[in-house]
Order: C-alpha cells, then sequence, then structure tokens
C-alpha cells in the first residue's frame, strides 16, 4: 500500500491546475479516495462530525451486504441444478461457483455503467467523485432477476442514474431510490422479461460452465409468489420449487426457492440488518415500522381472504418471508437519503411502506409483488410527511408559549 500511495502522489501534480491531465482530475480524486483516506481538513469553522462519515458508511452496508451476496450466488446453482435434476450429485462449491460466474457479468456491467457515468458527470460538473454508487451497484445485481439480458440492465442502470440521480444533483440529492428505479424501468419496459418461467432461474450454462435447459417437464420457474398469483380455489394449493417438490415458509425464510439472488434468503437479510443496526447505519424505526405494517396488513388480508385474491390465503408471516419484503424493509426503506428524517416520521414511513407493499402484492391480480412500489411510492411521500411532522411539533410548541404566556 505505500507504494500505491507513493505513485498515486507521484502522479498528483498531473492531474490538478496546471498539470497535463487537469480535466481528469474528479477521476483522479475519486480514485485516491476510494484507495486512502483524504488526510486534508478544513481550514475554517465546520459542523461537528464524528468518524462515520460517507466512505465508512457505505463500507459497512457493502459489508451488511456480504451474506445475502454470497448465498445468492449459491442459491442461484442451487436453482439451476435443481432445474436440470442434477442438485443430488451436484456439491455446493459448484452450485456456489456457478452462481458467481453467472452473477459476475450483472456486477460488472452495474459498476462499469454507473460509475462511468458518474465518473462524466463528475467531471463535466467538476464536482467530487461520491462513494454512493458503490452500494447501489452492488444492490441491482441483488434485485433484478438472473435471467435479466445484460444490455437490459445496461440501460436500466443509465436511465437510474442519470434521470433519478444525476439530474437532481447526484449522490444524497435523489428523491428515488436508484436502484428500485432500475429494476422499475425494466419491470414496465421489458415485463416479459421480468417474470415468468425463465425469469428467475438460470437454465443456461454461465460463462460456459453449467447445463443447458431443463430436463423435467415438472420444471417450473415461477417464485412462490407467482404460483400463489395464479392459484384457483377455495384454499392455497401446496407451492413447489422448479423440481416440483412441496416448500414451505422455512424454505423461503432459509432461501432455497426461486426468486432475484439478494432477495430469497430472510436469514442472511436479518444478518445483514444486525450489522447495520449495531453500526448505527440504518434506523430501527424504519426497519421496525416496516415490518409491523407489513404484519397488522397481512393479518387483515388474511382475516378477509377470498379466492378472488389468492395472496390473502397467506398468512401474515409467509407474506414477510416471500418476495423481496424482508430486503427492502432493510436495504431499500432504510435508505437515509430517499426515506424520512424526523423520528415520528420515520415510524410512520415505514409504516406505510409495510402496509402499502402487502396492499399491492394481495389485491393488484397483476403484480404479485409489491415491495418495489410501496418504497418508491414513500420516497415521493417522505419530504411531506416530514413537513407535518415538524409544522405539528412547530404548532404544539407555540401553543405551549401562549398558554405559558397567558398564565
Amino acid at each position: 500500500m505505500k507504494a500505491l500511495k507513493k505513485f498515486m502522489d507521484k502522479i498528483s501534480p498531473s492531474f490538478h491546475e496546471g498539470g497535463k491531465l487537469a480535466k481528469l482530475q474528479s477521476v483522479y480524486d475519486g480514485m485516491e479516495t476510494f484507495l486512502f483516506t483524504p488526510n486534508t481538513t478544513s481550514r475554517c469553522g465546520v459542523h461537528i462530525h464524528d468518524a462515520n462519515d460517507m466512505k465508512r458508511t457505505m463500507s459497512t452496508v457493502i459489508v451488511a451486504l456480504i451474506p445475502c451476496l454470497l448465498f445468492g450466488m449459491y442459491n442461484v446453482g442451487l436453482q439451476h441444478y435443481l432445474a436440470l435434476g442434477q442438485a443430488a450429485q451436484t456439491g455446493w462449491f459448484t452450485m456456489w461457483l456457478f452462481g458467481l460466474l453467472a452473477m459476475l457479468p450483472v456486477i460488472i456491467v452495474s459498476y462499469v455503467v454507473g460509475l462511468g457515468i458518474e465518473f462524466i458527470s463528475a467531471q463535466i460538473h467538476h464536482k467530487e467523485i461520491q462513494e454512493g454508487y458503490l452500494v447501489t451497484g452492488l444492490l441491482i445485481p441483488l434485485i433484478v432477476p438472473i435471467n435479466t439480458p445484460l444490455w437490459m440492465t445496461a440501460i436500466a442502470v443509465a436511465f437510474a442514474v442519470i434521470f433519478a440521480k444525476e439530474v437532481f444533483g447526484g449522490t444524497g440529492m435523489n428523491i428515488f431510490n436508484v436502484a428500485l428505479v432500475t429494476r422499475a424501468f425494466l419491470f414496465f419496459s421489458y415485463p416479459s422479461k421480468m417474470s415468468g418461467d425463465l425469469a428467475f432461474v438460470k437454465t443456461s450454462a454461465a460463462l460456459g460452465f453449467g447445463g443447458n435447459g431443463p430436463v423435467s417437464d415438472a420444471f417450473t420457474g415461477a417464485t412462490p409468489l407467482g404460483q400463489v398469483a395464479t392459484n384457483v380455489g377455495n384454499a392455497l394449493q401446496p407451492l413447489h420449487d422448479v423440481a416440483g417438490h412441496a416448500i414451505s415458509t422455512a424454505d423461503a425464510f432459509w432461501g432455497t426457492i426461486a426468486g432475484s439472488p439478494g432477495e430469497t434468503s430472510v436469514a442472511c437479510i436479518l444478518i445483514g440488518a444486525l450489522v447495520l443496526l449495531v453500526t448505527g447505519v440504518a434506523s430501527w424505526r424504519v426497519m421496525g415500522s416496516v415490518v409491523a405494517g407489513g404484519l397488522v396488513m397481512g393479518f387483515v388480508a388474511h382475516a378477509c381472504a377470498t379466492p378472488t385474491y389468492p395472496a390473502s390465503f397467506l398468512d401474515p408471516l409467509a407474506q414477510l418471508c416471500y418476495g423481496g419484503f424482508a430486503f427492502a424493509a432493510v436495504f431499500m426503506a432504510t435508505d437515509p437519503v430517499t426515506g424520512a428524517r424526523t423520528h415520528t416520521g420515520q415510524y410512520i414511513y415505514g409504516f406505510l411502506i409495510g402496509v402499502i407493499a402487502i396492499l399491492i402484492r394481495v389485491y393488484n391480480g397483476g403484480y404479485p409483488e409489491g415491495a418495489m412500489l410501496a418504497v418508491l411510492l414513500m420516497n415521493a411521500f417522505a419530504p411531506l410527511i416530514d413537513h407535518c411532522v415538524v409544522s405539528v411539533n412547530i404548532n404544539r410548541r407555540l401553543k405551549r408559549a401562549t398558554r405559558s404566556t397567558n398564565e
């Protein structure tokens, strides 16, 4: 590292004013601050800061995502070999390696396109490159179906970074969660690639590794929620995996079901939640409120279950375990930039996300998953919620002050 630091210091003059590469100063600054902690200090009065700067915050979130990433790779391989009928004779490392090779191109495309646009934008506006996309670039491969064509992912990432982030001023200024805008763009632009039997299970080889095509007529790549949405009858029919074996809520908790790579394992998501809560990076008020809202709406829907809305047959706990609800509660709703800031507002914001997510899932027959839309909708209302909370507090204090004066 010392040699690398000396090299960076040696080429530094070329990227500053008067140097041959001065126009690329933002690029150099971004690389330097990514590799090393800046050693510059303010020369005038500043606000009080602690050691938890943006770089450390982003690093903590990435650490929290690692369990979901590693298990997601394994599960991608597991679903692949289940579809081929070869899971019993395939080791866990082979499954994980297949998942790694399947997800690696998506991760590369996400970072190359997203960071490339941010570097260009920083150069145009002569601004520093922020670390915000380091997390977004990893979130996108975790929430996008594994069979999404890379060119579609590239277009969606470009759209989200430009129109949901850069036009608002860059990191810290965006109104909507960039990763969720990417998924929403894909869902509404290419709906056939974002749902159905072929979206969430990779049946072809990954970079030449693995087999091709399902071998059994029992194969179905439909997610549990996709199966629920097509349920017929006065009761919920047993759910099954890609090979036709019955699955339960416990399977959803551990994550051995079809779905987007990072969203299937509630156990891994809870590990990430623990990391975020212990380090103080995420708000427990938001997380807890999302879960509470989901449980309340799940209980109401289950109490009023009807064959017209088959998802209402799911019990409240199953509602939390299936789909992307848990992932949204821990990693999406807790985004400090796009969420509510006041403590009371965070309770309201999170609770409404939980309620709306289950509401959409149960009563919108054309969209079996509701967490994404719920978070994006509440992103739009977060400023209003904070404004109302602050206004109520101001009015309460004015009344208290007036009462004290009169007395």
